[in-house]
């Protein structure tokens, strides 16, 4: 196998204000690593949005400007930015055309409130944090308390130290879509 797995594969990440910084970054580096091209879009294109734990970081685009069809899978991080990014119809319309294409749609700990107001996680099983458990169960989806739950091209975690299994299932889920 590759040191370079995900050569070729673009993955857009999601960013608002207070955002987790961990549930971001540490997927955005570990996919750089593995050979993907990581666009982070936010409501604005080139701005700073402030982590929850003060980590900024600048979106690349705009979400408006973002089409499903120039990536192969999406990160929704965690933090207090996916409750806000969730009235965005843009952001729920982007997620429901990846998982309708069968790309990968990923969420950590409170990230899963994308997937759940886009209603792309009706059977499917997932994690995230406990917070948010009841949110994921009247989605209709199966809720399993595991570091890592991969369902077909869904990927879900609770929380930071889940990181590790987190990218290892959407490495997984990427390389299996070539």
């Amino acid at each position: 196998m590759s040191d370079m797995p995900l050569q070729g594969k673009r993955v857009l990440a999601f960013v608002g204000d207070i955002y987790e910084d961990l549930e971001l970054w540490y997927p955005k580096l570990r996919l750089i690593e593995a050979g993907a091209e990581v666009v982070v879009a936010g409501p604005e294109a080139g701005q700073t949005y402030a982590g929850k734990n003060g980590y900024p970081c600048v979106s690349d685009s705009a979400i408006a400007d973002m089409q499903s069809e120039d990536f192969d899978g999406v990160l929704c991080p965690g933090g207090f930015m996916p409750d806000k990014l969730r009235r965005d119809p843009k952001v729920l319309e982007l997620v429901r055309e990846f998982a309708d294409a069968g790309k990968l749609v990923a969420a950590v700990c409170h990230g899963g409130w994308i997937p759940i107001s886009a209603r792309v996680y009706d059977s499917v099983k997932v994690t995230g944090s406990p917070g948010i458990k009841d949110d994921l169960v009247n989605a209709g989806a199966v809720f399993e308390d595991a570091a890592v739950v991969v369902d077909r091209h869904f990927v879900s975690s609770r929380k930071p130290d889940d990181l590790p299994d987190f990218c290892r299932g959407m490495i997984q889920v990427l390389t299996a879509t070539s």
